[in-house]
């Protein structure tokens, strides 16, 4: 086993974690989720600039997952090798170029081409971040060390996007981009400065993806990991059109930022328990967000219960992306970073595919079936948590409890 699966390499028990390494990682994790989302906050003047409709410069943001999808495996296979900070550096100097592009494009095209290296480097990132932020601490602080990198999450959402479409009101669409790029060459000064390096894998070290799936708790993990993404996306993505149709429409921003604030205050929870309580946190996780939904299918003519599915929602998922990770790294032992890049793969798979259902309930059904399959979906997530109790979602991360002793 690597130092990436271990924890530190010198196996010491430090009760501190190194908070300037694991933050320039929770910085890059920022930049990655807001260089996806910020299109969806400037859209129309994307659009107006470049001479497309809005559902077309929509695709920015598809474009940019189908980019993480297709080459989070193959890229992670390819770089196995690379030493950690190495490859973190070339997916932020990656962002950086484009988002230069994003932001003095006058050509469509050029643009969606941007876009989809730009997912190419989230897949870059997203498959082998958690294994740095675990190598980087000893086994029982490495679901803390994953909770504080993952936070980068949360406030890209919460605050990241607001004050990205506020600048681009104010500024310009393309200002917010370049200051997206101004981030990311700081980003590279900081890395260089405060994050300790970690060797890669050898070729011969690499574990396929067949025998990666057939570890117990691997596939439980990825499943859960599938459809949860889903069904919180089927939602999320339609809720300014949600919020709409229940009269709500110019709350849209409260309701948001009580849903990011909430994903703060979730993610700190899991990242001061998820070591010795990951099954407890995950079965609360669906059932919170589950309890969200219900309130917004039964009570949404209320504003307050609005608001109170909005906090409910944001404290359940806001943990989920630290949950998964570590699940997915302890199940996948030596072939954690297989394990990790399919689980990117399929968590930007299931983004893409939570905008397309959700698109079509729309149409078919109308908003007010929204709410509905959310609380379908996560049925069969609960089931495969409460199922998987000895590999995949054990009571108490292994190594944590001798970690501890």
């Amino acid at each position: 086993m690597t130092s990436e699966t271990t924890g530190s390499p010198t196996g010491t028990r430090e009760s501190t974690l190194p908070l300037s390494a694991l933050l320039a990682l929770a910085t890059a994790v920022f930049i990655t989720s807001l260089t996806e989302t910020l299109p969806a906050g400037v859209l129309p003047a994307m659009s107006a600039d470049l001479g497309v409709g809005e559902p077309a410069m929509g695709q920015s943001v598809t474009v940019y997952a189908v980019g993480t999808a297709l080459t989070a495996i193959p890229l992670a296979a390819a770089t196995a090798g690379w030493r950690r900070r190495r490859l973190l550096l070339a997916a932020v100097v990656a962002f950086a170029v484009a988002n230069t592009v994003t932001a003095l494009s006058s050509d469509y095209l050029l643009t969606m081409a941007a876009r989809f290296v730009a997912g190419v480097a989230a897949g870059l990132a997203w498959a082998m971040l958690a294994g740095y932020a675990r190598s980087l601490v000893p086994v029982h602080l490495q679901g803390r060390a994953i909770a504080v990198v993952m936070a980068g999450i949360p406030v890209a959402l919460s605050l990241g996007v607001p004050a990205g479409t506020f600048l681009g009101a104010a500024f310009g669409w393309r200002t917010a981009f370049s200051l997206m790029t101004v981030l990311a060459v700081v980003l590279v000064g900081w890395i260089l400065a405060a994050v300790p390096d970690r060797p890669g894998r050898g070729a011969q070290s690499r574990v396929p993806i067949r025998r990666t799936l057939a570890r117990p708790g691997v596939v439980p993990v990825l499943a859960v990991t599938l459809v949860f993404v889903l069904a919180h996306t089927v939602l999320y993505t339609y809720v300014a059109a949600f919020l709409e149709r229940i009269g709500m429409g110019g709350s849209v921003d409260l309701v948001l930022l009580v849903l990011g604030v909430a994903s703060l205050a979730g993610i700190w929870i899991v990242g001061s328990l998820v070591d010795r309580n990951l099954r407890a946190l995950t079965v609360a996780s669906v059932l919170l967000v589950a309890l969200a939904a219900a309130l917004l299918a039964l009570l949404a003519d209320s504003p307050t219960a609005v608001l109170v599915a909005a906090a409910l929602w944001g404290l359940g998922w806001g943990g989920v992306p630290t949950l998964l990770q570590t699940a997915a790294a302890d199940a996948g032992g030596d072939a954690a970073d297989t394990a990790q890049a399919v689980l990117v793969t399929l968590w930007n798979a299931a983004m893409a595919g939570g905008g397309v259902a959700g698109g079509v309930l729309l149409a078919v059904f109308g908003t007010a079936a929204l709410p509905w399959s959310v609380l379908v979906l996560l049925a069969p997530v609960l089931a495969v948590v409460l199922v998987a109790r000895t590999h995949g979602f054990p009571a108490e991360r292994p190594g944590a409890e001798a970690a501890h002793g």
